[in-house]
C-alpha cells in the first residue's frame, strides 16, 4: 500500500484518517479465495511463533471490517493444551484502558460499549501475549487502529506489559504510519509472509 506524501505543514491527523480507510478498502475488497489463502499461511506463522513465545493466556479480537479471522485458529489452540486460555478485549467506557475476558468455544456473547463481541460471563483475566488487529503498520511495528487509542491506553496501563503480536495482511504494510507520542508499538508483526521482530530491544 503506497504512503501518502506528507507536504509541509499538513494535518497529521487527517493523514492518518485517509491511511486508516485506504488500508480499511483494501482489506474489505480482497476476494475471498485470497482471503482464505492468506489468512492459512498466516495461521502457520503465528503457530510457530507461539511454540517459541508459550504464552498460557492469549488475548486476540474478534473480527470486524474484513480484518483476519482468527476465531476457529484459537479453538484449535485451546484445544491441543487443557492449560491455555483465551480471552477477549472488553470496552467498558470511552477513554479507558480495556479489560480482558477468558473466552471458550460456545460461550455466551454480549456486546461491549462499541458492539463488539465479548464473553458474557467470561471472567477477568490478564493475558500474556495479545493479538491486535493492524489496519496499517510499518516495519518499526507502528500501527494504525480505528482511532480510539484503546490498545495504546490499554498497553500503556499494563505492568507487566504482555508481548503483542500485530496480525494483518501484507497489503497493509506501510513506509511510516506517522506515528504520535502515545502509540504503543507491536513486539512482533505477523502476515502471510512470515513474522517479524518489530522492536530492535528484544533479547534473543
Amino acid at each position: 500500500m503506497d504512503t501518502p506524501t506528507l507536504p509541509a505543514g499538513s494535518d497529521i491527523a487527517a493523514l492518518r484518517r485517509r491511511l486508516r480507510q485506504a488500508a480499511i478498502a483494501a482489506r474489505e475488497a480482497l476476494p475471498a479465495e485470497a482471503r482464505a489463502e492468506r489468512s492459512g499461511r498466516i495461521e502457520d506463522h503465528l503457530e510457530s511463533l507461539l511454540k517459541t513465545l508459550t504464552p498460557r493466556t492469549l488475548a486476540f479480537c474478534w473480527p470486524w471490517r474484513g480484518e483476519v479471522d482468527l476465531v476457529a485458529w484459537v479453538e484449535r489452540w485451546l484445544a491441543a493444551d487443557s492449560l491455555r486460555q483465551a480471552a477477549l478485549p472488553e470496552v467498558t467506557a470511552p477513554e479507558q484502558p480495556m479489560g480482558f475476558r477468558r473466552w471458550q468455544p460456545g460461550d455466551t456473547m454480549e456486546t461491549d460499549h462499541h458492539g463488539i463481541p465479548v464473553p458474557a460471563h467470561g471472567e477477568r483475566v490478564e493475558p500474556d501475549v495479545i493479538l491486535v488487529p493492524l489496519n496499517a503498520f510499518d516495519t518499526a511495528g507502528y500501527r494504525l487502529g480505528y482511532g480510539g487509542g484503546y490498545f495504546d491506553r490499554t498497553l500503556a496501563a499494563l505492568d507487566p506489559a504482555p508481548l503483542c503480536i500485530g496480525v494483518a495482511f501484507e497489503l497493509a504494510r506501510t513506509e511510516t504510519t506517522h506515528p504520535q507520542p502515545h502509540d504503543q508499538p507491536m513486539d512482533w508483526i505477523v502476515t502471510e509472509a512470515g513474522s517479524f521482530r518489530a522492536r530492535p530491544d528484544l533479547s534473543d
